[in-house]
């Protein structure tokens, strides 16, 4: 006798990157950032802990909000506090759309390879997940915006996992005008690129943008995410949302966050000059990299098949993360860590290759 509803029992269920305990690993799987959040993070969370956490958080995360709305201005002159809602990670924001938008029944659109919770979402809601490979030069072509009666939302990680690639916001634009549906892109990896699709908000209203502070801002482990829309689309998708799915330390941390561009900044700059690295030195070992918009490089190499380099080097303490897409193929994902942590992976990998 099953106690969960049918489709739940049927499903696989997401499975996160490896987070292993006892044993020490150079640890480039799972896109975290190499380096430590800003002080000015860990300064406001103790403000907050000496203050007390008898009272619940602002269940808007309004001080982030205006923060937020104060940094994209820039690209998005029209956006105020209400075009964005928060969430316990971009994973929550997406959840948050997901169970907004789409009922049992109804089809959710999304790309391959690109990331696999999109599908779980999917199968959570009774939903069918109609999957559209990408082109050879990681576009998207038609397919992407045939007519269907039930699609009611196309997901869209720009910059992709696992490739790294990145489809220009003129071409989502021209993506999002010939959908019949919402058009959600996830753009967790944009602060490493050289552009996002920010400002095609305020032009469309199926169009919504989310981002996280996981990767960019050395805050995986706080939790915070947001989603940019407009705001009679962000009202509906308050109704939706725990009522405070977004913590006091959480709030205040990822505030400070985006408080300390200069931190940020810094950090980016070293990531992306390691990620230049990291892809030219992969190639000289003969790997295939995709020139890479993200904090990762997607590569595989033609005389070695890459599961079991994945465990030749999780063998000598070096994780990257295997990852294989049916009818599609497999390959390493490879975080962009630090200088010295490329370092061991590249001389792991030289050994393991000689």
């Amino acid at each position: 006798m099953t106690l969960v509803r049918k489709n739940i029992a049927a499903m696989q269920g997401y499975v996160p990157g490896e987070q292993p305990r006892g044993r020490e690993y150079v640890k480039l799987n799972t896109n975290e950032n190499p380096y430590p959040c800003s002080p000015a993070v860990k300064a406001a969370i103790g403000r907050v802990c000496t203050a007390g956490l008898q009272r619940y958080p602002d269940p808007q995360a309004t001080e982030f909000r205006e923060r937020a709305a104060e940094l994209f201005q820039k690209r998005l002159p029209a956006i105020t506090p209400d075009w964005i809602l928060c969430g316990n990670g971009s994973d929550d924001v997406l959840t948050i759309v997901t169970r907004s938008f789409v009922d049992s029944g109804d089809v959710i659109r999304f790309p391959r390879p690109s990331y696999v919770l999109y599908e779980t979402l999917a199968s959570i809601q009774g939903a069918t997940a109609e999957v559209v490979d990408f082109e050879p030069d990681w576009s998207l072509g038609e397919r992407f915006t045939a007519p269907n009666d039930r699609l009611r939302l196309a997901l869209l990680a720009n910059p992709n996992s696992p490739s790294g690639t990145m489809i220009p916001p003129e071409a989502v634009a021209r993506l999002a005008a010939a959908l019949p549906c919402p058009l959600l892109v996830d753009e967790a990896y944009a602060d490493f690129a050289d552009r996002d699709c920010l400002s095609l908000v305020a032009d469309n209203e199926r169009v919504l943008v989310s981002r996280s502070l996981s990767k960019s801002y050395s805050l995986a482990g706080l939790r915070f995410g947001f989603v940019v829309g407009q705001p009679h689309v962000i009202e509906q998708l308050n109704k939706v949302k725990d009522s405070y799915n977004c913590d006091a330390l959480s709030i205040a941390g990822a505030t400070a966050a985006l408080d300390d561009q200069r931190h940020f900044q810094r950090n980016r700059a070293a990531i992306l000059a390691t990620r230049e690295r990291l892809a030219g030195d992969l190639r000289k070992l003969g790997f295939e990299c995709i020139d890479s918009q993200a904090n990762f490089v997607w590569c595989r190499h033609p005389r070695h098949a890459a599961r079991p380099l994945y465990e030749q080097l999780k063998a000598a303490g070096v994780l990257v993360r295997y990852m294989s897409y049916a009818g599609w193929g497999d390959g390493l994902r490879i975080t962009v860590g630090s200088d010295d942590q490329v370092g061991v992976l590249l001389e792991k990998l030289g050994t393991l290759l000689a």
